[in-house]
């Protein structure tokens, strides 16, 4: 092995600049300056032309440096096992290391990235998302790196690898320059997959391109062949060497080894019998080669060509038929003949294949159907090793269907463990080769099944043909059947088909006699049509609803879902908020998951959601908070977490924390950026920010994140909240587009109306129209408002009835505004909305032409975040500066002050009267902060503590409460 690694050291020629660039980065790397650090290097070239040399040389002078080193090599046979790569890089840094260690070292990426490494066995339950799995593999290796800097990472033949690690790869590369750690790749350009493109544009010292490795020269060859042969060899040899050559370096090397197993004279002479020499290294003068080895050695090659890198020798032998003895007989004559070595120092470390080009060649010399027996007998063979049915599965993924059912069993388990461990498109293949063996009559169903659930989040539209297939079989069991419903409504849902999704439903309940299973499907139907945008009979379903939610007790998972749609729809609809509270508590008076295996996230979500519009954000960011950890404890780092940021940013928004809304909201956007754009996720996050910007007084960076991500018509068939065509709307309105808002905003009242959506707070279209045609027809813009606030009324959230008493203010008569603005002042004073308490504020400031209210809007504007608002109303005020000096909000820890306003409020007591200034005309003043328990008497201290609370004055005690734990 040494004299082989001196030898190829020795070979590399003419690659001094190749070698200076890896030295630079090196000794950067590895060097004390303060701007050292890492860099990403790829070397690109045509098969032979020394990339794996050139590696091996990278690799000593890691080593020689003290660095790291992780090693990887793709291959051409394991590029169907998930994670191959990622496994050789990361498995022998935590080899050895105990179960107790290894969670002490991967924290809460043990159970995520554990299963794709091979470090743990896949744990039950619903397994992780793609990219939540790649973010976990980001993590581990960013911790091995920093643990153990300076860190070199090699991966030869990344063409070859597996595509879980190659895109996992591929996006984590950039970040290299900034962490201590060469990455370093070698690929051959036209077998690289498109989507490791990041590899061909480099940034940093790479020179924003890979480095093509060139062919040797003339002279190169001539002095490969001196230096093995003797200086005695004649140009003209020498010559007709490198052309038979061509200049590929490992022809080359090879060529000069048998010039010397022939005892060749090195003369013009010979030159003639270079060229058949030369093919003999290649194709089918490989292959005779091999044969003159004899037939139990040709068997041995074909068994290590069908095993692919590191083959256990033991492994081969048995695939190859072959004794102890003719095996190790087999392996010492293909290693004198050039053709394996061993794939490590190490004495157990397996064999591997000289070079690729010796694989690729005895692997398609193969025969066929014996390639394809071959295959066969790996696989019983890995399995019977003890390797497990994800290495077997790589094998039976190249025979044909013999309607085996062992076959079908251990494709079926391997699926299991690669879905459980992040890797569902390798799932899917081998559920899809599982179908063709075929499986057995009264098992096609499920195994359709299991194939749908693996294509969820890749196809779709594949995955309602396979679901659909699996219903047209004949299903014994009942809870299969169930399952086969739910994932194809679900998949359907998620594909915008929300109508398609629900008929699933309808069809399958009246034949489902359990009555626990058929209230189930009734709880995923109720769910659909809530989220249907075009719903026909929505007052009906609803109707249904209430009457069955009243009389659950809530006993069990699926009573509590259809308590938690009945709390939602009451929100939608506009009932009373006790109505809305009473059943979102009943909800959540046991345990609720939102990351339970075979349910959606969706009704964790609206209850969460209920209790924002029923003024109780603060406890809604606590249901986000619990359930986007629970999210990231699953793995689930894509669609999930980013509704989970989106709908956080929403909440703040509604709390009046508007620089928090949007930095969350951005998050949100990043990661939906990543599941695709116009997604529903998408949708909400673009919907959030949007409103969020606007309330920052940033319209025009709202507008041109509009156009960037074609915000506007055709909206979607789902129900998203903010509803995207009124955000759309108040976005033009923002725009001065009076006429094109107001459009907009009649076609969301032709949605919503015969819906029955009535409720101002969940959207508050009525009140953007009114504004809207205010202009051109003031009666019917107060009595928009009018009709609004009436709802409002109705629903009971203080928020929602200051919003729209603000509004309707805007639009009536001057003679009525202000005592319309008054009671929205006091009642949004006492409530958890800042932002619009800073609205109705400025706008009772401004009516009343009163500093001191004024230079209150513009402090509790700033305090939100509301620039614009801010900057408006200071602009109102007599000067620069002008009202009383006042202290922001501050952090959310109550004052001492704030904390006895509070608890006085829910004892019932009075509070002190604060100075409330003399109106201008001289009469008193309104006061902008009624407390119910005072005559008159202002406590900002209460409204302080509402706010940060997150709560109206009804839901104090209760946030009081929890504010103390």
């Amino acid at each position: 092995m040494t004299e082989r690694r001196t030898r190829m050291r020795r070979t590399l020629v003419e690659r001094e600049t190749e070698l200076a660039i890896v030295d630079e980065a090196l000794d950067l790397l590895a060097g004390p300056a303060p701007d050292g650090g890492g860099a990403l290097l790829a070397f690109s070239g045509p098969a032979g032309l020394g990339k794996t040399t050139l590696l091996a040389e990278l690799r000593r002078r890691a080593h020689a440096l003290s660095c790291t080193v992780l090693a990887a090599r793709g291959g051409e046979q394991e590029q169907s096992q998930p994670f191959h790569v990622a496994r050789q890089l990361i498995q022998p840094q935590l080899a050895g290391t105990s179960e107790q260690e290894l969670r002490a070292a991967l924290g809460s990426w043990y159970s995520i990235v554990g299963p794709a490494l091979g470090l743990c066995a896949p744990e039950q339950g619903a397994p992780p998302d793609p990219q939540g799995l790649r973010d976990g593999l980001d993590w581990v290796l960013t911790h091995l790196v920093v643990k153990r800097a300076p860190v070199t990472l090699v991966v030869d033949d990344v063409h070859w690898a597996d595509p879980e690690s190659l895109e996992w790869l591929a996006a984590y590369a950039p970040r290299a320059e900034h962490l201590p750690l060469l990455l370093v790749v070698a690929y051959r350009p036209d077998e690289l997959p498109a989507h490791a493109d990041a590899f061909r544009t480099l940034p940093g010292r790479a020179g924003q391109r890979p480095l093509s490795l060139a062919p040797l020269t003339e002279p190169a060859v001539a002095g490969l062949v001196r230096e093995a042969i003797g200086d005695h060899a004649d140009d003209a040899f020498c010559k007709e060497a490198w052309a038979v050559t061509t200049g590929n370096p490992f022809e080359a090397v090879e060529l000069t080894a048998k010039i010397q197993d022939k005892g060749l004279a090195p003369v013009e002479a010979s030159a003639p019998l270079l060229r058949d020499l030369a093919a003999a290294q290649r194709g089918s003068g490989l292959v005779e080669r091999l044969e003159r080895l004899g037939p139990s050695t040709v068997r041995f090659a074909w068994a290590c060509a069908v095993l692919g890198t590191a083959i256990p020798q033991d492994l081969a032998a048995r695939v190859a038929a072959l004794g102890a003895e003719e095996a190790v007989d087999a392996t010492g004559r293909l290693r004198d003949a050039r053709v394996l070595s061993a794939a490590t120092e190490e004495p157990d470390g397996g064999l591997e294949f000289v070079h690729p080009l010796i694989a690729t060649a005895i692997y398609r010399a193969i025969p066929d159907a014996l390639r394809v027996a071959l295959h066969g007998k790996a696989a019983a063979a890995v399995i019977d090793a003890g390797l497990g049915p994800s290495a077997a599965a790589r094998h039976l993924l190249e025979t044909h269907p013999e309607n085996d059912p062992w076959v079908v069993r251990v494709l079926r388990e391997a699926a299991g463990e690669n879905l459980r461990a992040g890797a569902p498109e390798a799932a899917r293949r081998q559920l899809a080769r599982a179908l063709l063996e075929p499986p057995d009559f009264d098992e096609r169903a499920a195994v359709l099944y299991e194939l749908g659930c693996a294509s969820l989040l890749t196809e779709p539209a594949n995955t309602v043909n396979h679901l659909r297939a699996a219903l047209a079989e004949p299903v014994d069991d009942p809870a299969l059947r169930q399952g086969i419903v739910i994932r194809l409504a679900q998949v359907l849902a998620h594909s915008d088909r929300l109508a398609e999704a629900s008929e699933s439903l309808a069809r399958e309940i009246p034949h489902t006699h359990d009555v626990r299973a058929r209230l189930r499907l009734q709880s995923e139907q109720f769910m659909w049509d809530a989220f249907n945008a075009a719903e026909t009979d929505s007052p009906a379903r609803s109707r249904r609803l209430a009457r069955l939610a009243d009389r659950l007790t809530g006993r069990d998972l699926t009573e509590r879902y259809v308590i938690g749609l009945r709390a939602w729809d009451a929100c939608l609809r506009g009932e009373p908020v006790d109505v809305v509270l009473h059943h979102a508590g009943r909800v959540l008076e046991q345990g609720f998951s939102w990351a339970y295996e075979d349910r959606g996230f969706e009704v964790p979500v609206l209850v969460a959601m209920a209790h924002m519009y029923a003024d109780r954000p603060g406890r809604a960011d606590e249901l986000f908070e619990a359930g986007t950890a629970e999210f990231e404890r699953q793995g689930w780092r894509g669609a999930h977490l980013s509704f989970g940021y989106s709908l956080r940013a929403y909440i703040r928004f509604r709390r009046g924390r508007l620089a928090e809304a949007e930095e969350l909201a951005r998050a949100g956007l990043q990661l939906a950026e990543r599941v695709g754009r116009g997604t529903p996720v998408h949708w909400y996050t673009i919907a959030i920010l949007i409103t969020t910007l606007l309330a920052r007084g940033r319209t025009d960076e709202a507008w041109e994140l509009a156009r960037e991500h074609e915000f506007g018509r055709p909206f979607p068939a789902a129900v998203v909240f903010p509803d995207s065509q009124t955000v759309y709307a108040e976005l033009l309105l923002a725009r001065g587009d009076a006429k094109a808002a107001a459009a907009e905003l009649e076609e969301v009242d032709r949605r919503l109306t015969p819906r029955g959506i009535q409720n101002p707070a969940w959207c508050p279209w009525q009140l953007h129209l009114a504004r809207a045609v205010a202009g051109v027809d003031p009666e019917r813009a107060r009595a928009l408002a009018g009709d609004a606030l009436r709802r409002a009324r109705a629903f009971g959230a203080p928020s929602a009835i200051g919003q729209a008493l603000r509004v309707a203010a805007e639009v009536a008569a001057p003679v009525d505004r202000a005592e319309l603005l008054r009671e929205a002042v006091a009642l949004l004073a006492t409530s958890p909305a800042g932002y619009e308490l800073a609205r109705a504020l400025a706008a009772l400031g401004t009516e009343l032409r009163d500093e001191e209210l004024l230079a209150r809007a513009v402090v509790t504007a700033r305090e939100c975040g509301a620039d614009g608002l801010a900057a408006e109303a200071a602009g109102v005020l007599a000067g620069p500066g002008g009202g009383p000096s006042l202290v922001p909000l501050g952090e959310d820890r109550l004052t001492e002050g704030e904390l006895r306003a509070a608890e006085r409020a829910v004892r019932g007591e009075a509070v002190p009267e604060a100075h409330v200034p003399p109106h201008p005309t001289g009469e008193p003043a309104a006061d902008p902060h009624p407390n119910p328990h005072s005559d008159g008497a202002a406590d900002w201290e209460l409204s302080t503590a509402c706010r940060k609370l997150g709560t109206d004055l009804t839901g104090l005690s209760a946030a009081l409460a929890a504010y103390g734990r």
